[in-house]
This record gives C-alpha cells, structure tokens and sequence, in this order.
C-alpha cells in the first residue's frame, strides 16, 4: 500500500501454474487505515479469482496482521475491519483451496512497484490522468453502517458535463466524487455495484 491524501494506491499481482505474470493496480478514493486499505487489496485480488473461477489460490500478503487474521492467528479486536474480514473469509469460501502466507514487503517487489504506480497516477491532474491497462480507480467497498459487496467489472471512463436533475449519471457522480449513496438501501447497493464500471 501507498498512502497518501486523496488515497491509497496498492497492487496485486497474479502468477499462474504457467508462470504468466499479471499485474493490477488500484487506487482507494476515500482515506482509510493502513489495514483497512490491505484488507481491499486482498478482497480485489480475490474476487478477480472468483471472476476468473479460480479452485485453487496461494495469496502471499505483505501485512501480517491480515494474513494472520485470516488464518483464525489474530482474533479481529477493530469493528471496522471485521465487514472486510467477512467477506475476505466468504470469497476464499467460494474459491475453495485457498492458502495464505505472509510475505514482507522486501521479497514482495513486484506488487510493491504496482503499489507505488498506482499512488503516482491518483496524485496526477484528473484532467491530466492517462488510463492504464489493469488500473482500477474503486470506491471504498463498505461504508459505516452497511456490509453490502461490489463486484469488480471492466471499467469505462465516464465523461461528465452538464447533467440533468433526473440524470441516471447524476448518483454515480454524486457517489465517485462526494461519497454520496442514495437513502433507498437498494439503491446504495446498485450504485455501489454499478459505480466500479466507471472512473470519474
């Protein structure tokens, strides 16, 4: 993880059994804590296995403590990670043979390179931002007073100008620029899901 003001920027590198090397990097809209921000990096790697319906999963993560929480190691004393610790727990539920290992961030190179990149291009102009391949720019996956999940899709820039009071973009826009969710809890859910297509 790379923090900074406007974020964290974090990578994930995925090594298949044929050695192909994958690389992502995302960057969190909303500051978080350093744990909190390892613990989206986790779940964006692992729901990128669900997606590609992986069966069998070894995560090296550079944070012991969420390593370990996940292992039943560290008992979860912060509520706040707990929602993330869930559904971390339920998406290694789906993936099935999941194992975990921690590996510090001095052998980890290459996720920390990703890491690094991505909190480059979240400090840039948002005029200025060039997209990359596999850069995400995602919002913050729960909020305060709900455990509801995203699913990660292939993203789409969205370019905003004037818009109408009754713009279906208008919520969209609303939630990537302000953190704004509908009351309507249905509502905050779909825009949640929907919102991860777009980069603002």
């Amino acid at each position: 993880m790379e923090p900074h003001k406007e974020g964290a920027g974090a990578g994930v590198v995925f090594v298949t059994s044929e050695g192909e090397v994958l690389p992502y990097s995302f960057i969190l809209t909303q500051n978080c804590s350093n744990n909190m921000a390892e613990y989206q990096a986790l779940i964006f790697g692992l729901e990128i296995a669900v997606d590609t319906k992986q069966r069998h999963l070894k995560v090296y993560g550079d944070s012991q403590l969420v390593i370990n929480q996940l292992l039943g190691l560290y008992e979860v004393k912060k509520p706040e990670l707990l929602s993330y610790h869930n559904y971390a727990k339920r998406l290694m539920g789906w993936l099935g043979d999941v194992e975990l290992e921690h590996l510090p961030r001095k052998d980890n190179k290459q996720a920390d390179a990703l890491t690094k990149l991505a909190s480059i291009l979240s400090m840039t102009d948002k005029e200025a931002r060039i997209p990359i391949c596999k850069s995400w720019i995602i919002p913050p996956i729960f909020s305060d007073d709900e455990d509801d999940t995203f699913q990660e899709e292939e993203n789409h820039v969205m370019e905003v100008f004037e818009i109408e009071e009754e713009d279906w973009r208008q919520p969209l826009v609303d939630y990537l620029k302000y953190g704004k969710l509908p009351s309507d809890p249905r509502w905050r859910t779909d825009i949640r899901r929907r919102a991860t297509r777009f980069i603002l």
